[in-house]
């Protein structure tokens, strides 16, 4: 037997007798006295070696927190595992649902972190492609959620939530415009600043025009002003949704008998496909006029030459074709981002990791889409 001097301590006085040990728990089992808990439960499980069975009696014990009762629990398992049957006798009721609940967490084997074979790599390999293809699938099934949406909408026009889409416009094309057309005509003063200085080997600097428009027309226009919109939009709408369902009201929406494709995701999708066409064209002429204004400073073109020789090599094809790519490439970002936001569980680290894959699949599948587009206009020669 032993006995503590300080009346709120944590205390184990314990006896050993026919195969069982009797423990009679005492004081504060709390944070506070940590290590002293530590020491009476080391004393315990040390005395019921070679006992069959031990019972702890915990009427005596004064206060009991998480870490108490966390480590009782502990001390059963580790008892257990060993062939000695624990039992806990005379706890208050608070106190014996704080040992309930402590006890639904259960000790989890620690998981051996496996050495990088060529095995592990194929299962990767193996798990990313079922991954795109559950995306893909829940992409083509969002897109006919929202064309199912959109016939209703048309069906009945009442419907339509024309303030959200002319919101959505105002914050996707009207806000995007200054960074886009920024960017775009720095991109095509450097790409006709590197081609006067390619071409100018060859004497050939005039025909800088013809690889600034059609490079800008046909690709550069729409593909830039795709991906700032992935990253600006695409991650706004994934952002937005995502606490909505943080937050529940996508459930409250559905209680209340609204659709939540109908209500969030048509407008958001309308904007996108009617405002990045808009912004490509605003891309495209930012472009040429940085081409232009680097043409006349660096290769003597001046502007009435640059819009002669432009107008005599770009035909309606070339414009067209950038024009067309747009609505696609904007689908496709306001799937994704959609999707992803929907995917967000309930915790910031969900929220973030969300957003950044929304991100990230759209830049991709932009640029993807963007490839198919070249081989297609390609075969049919347009």
């Amino acid at each position: 037997m032993r006995q503590e001097t300080a009346a709120n301590e944590p205390r184990a006085e314990f006896d050993g007798s026919g195969g069982e040990l009797r423990a009679e728990l005492s004081g504060n089992w709390t944070v506070e006295h940590a290590e002293r808990v530590e020491h009476e439960i080391n004393e315990l499980v040390a005395a019921a070696e070679g006992e069959g069975r031990a019972l702890l009696d915990l009427s005596r014990i004064e206060r009991l927190d998480t870490l108490g009762a966390w480590v009782l629990d502990r001390t059963r398992h580790d008892l257990g595992g060993r062939g000695i049957a624990v039992d806990f006798v005379g706890a208050r009721p608070e106190h014996h649902i704080l040992l309930n609940e402590v006890a639904y967490r259960g000790f989890q084997p620690r998981t051996e972190k496996r050495a990088t074979t060529l095995v592990d790599v194929f299962a990767d390999v193996g798990e990313a492609i079922v991954r795109a293809g559950r995306d893909f699938v829940q992409g083509i099934s969002l897109l006919g959620e929202i064309v199912t949406a959109l016939i209703r909408v048309l069906l009945v026009p009442s419907r339509f939530r024309l303030p959200s889409l002319t919101n959505q416009l105002e914050q996707i094309a009207f806000r995007g415009v200054p960074i886009i057309v920024l960017i775009s005509f720095l991109v095509g003063c450097i790409v006709a600043q590197q081609g006067i200085f390619q071409l100018q080997r060859f004497g050939a600097q005039t025909f800088v025009v013809n690889l600034v428009g059609i490079l800008i027309l046909r690709e550069l226009g729409v593909l830039l002003t795709s991906i700032m919109v992935a990253g600006r939009s695409g991650s706004a709408f994934t952002a937005e949704i995502g606490s909505m369902k943080m937050r529940e009201e996508i459930d409250a929406l559905r209680v209340m008998g609204l659709d939540p494709i109908e209500v969030l995701i048509v407008p958001r999708v309308l904007a996108l496909v009617i405002g990045l066409p808009l912004l490509t064209f605003l891309s495209s002429i930012a472009a040429l006029v940085g081409g232009g204004l680097v043409a006349w400073i660096y290769g003597d073109i001046p502007p009435d030459a640059f819009l002669a020789r432009l107008k005599a090599t770009i035909g309606l094809n070339t414009f067209l074709v950038g024009l067309i790519k747009a609505p696609f490439m904007a689908l496709v970002i306001g799937v994704i981002a959609s999707i992803e936001g929907i995917a967000v569980q309930g915790s910031a680290e969900s929220l973030g990791r969300h957003v950044t894959s929304s991100v990230v699949k759209a830049i991709f599948m932009v640029i993807v889409l963007d490839g198919f587009f070249a081989v297609f206009f390609a075969a049919i020669n347009y």
